[in-house]
């Protein structure tokens, strides 16, 4: 325990900004632990936000930095765990308060798709599909999306 005393700003500033730990094999690999987190994240002390606001800030988080590490000709999807549904092209998240998750995509043939979950059975596998051909830039989902958590729109 820190004999440390703080502000009541500083308190409050610590409550808000949550902490993140992570350890890779390389260690020159991107980590997410390592990027600033975004300031509508720190808006709000965690205490204050629901299970789905909290979860759906992180995913956001870990899905930015994902994309980072993709190169132009891949996107991000996600994998579903413990069955075989197969992959969803991530277009767009969401919440609903207190504890429901949603991402709305398209599967590899290009049909619409929307996964909404609880959170307590959250289990997201990032993955890197081809971009579609058709399209010049690949799409950055969890750019438009931190951007938001930036605003501080969430």
């Amino acid at each position: 325990m820190s004999d440390e005393i703080k502000t009541t700003a500083e308190a409050a500033e610590a409550e808000a900004i949550p902490r993140r730990h992570e350890v890779h094999a390389d260690p020159n690999a991107r980590n997410a632990a390592d990027q600033p987190v975004p300031k509508g994240v720190q808006k709000t002390p965690a205490a204050k936000k629901s299970p789905a606001q909290w979860a759906y800030e992180r995913i956001i988080m870990y899905l930015k930095n994902f994309e980072e590490s993709l190169d132009n000709e891949h996107e991000a999807a996600m994998g579903f765990a413990g069955g075989e549904v197969g992959v969803m092209r991530i277009e767009g998240m969401g919440y609903f308060d207190p504890d429901i998750i949603t991402f709305y995509g398209s599967d590899p043939t290009g049909s619409k798709t929307q996964l909404v979950q609880h959170v307590s059975q959250l289990n997201v596998m990032l993955r890197a599909l081809p971009k579609s051909v058709e399209q010049a830039e690949p799409n950055r989902i969890g750019f438009r999306l931190a951007q938001d958590l930036e605003d501080g729109s969430a």
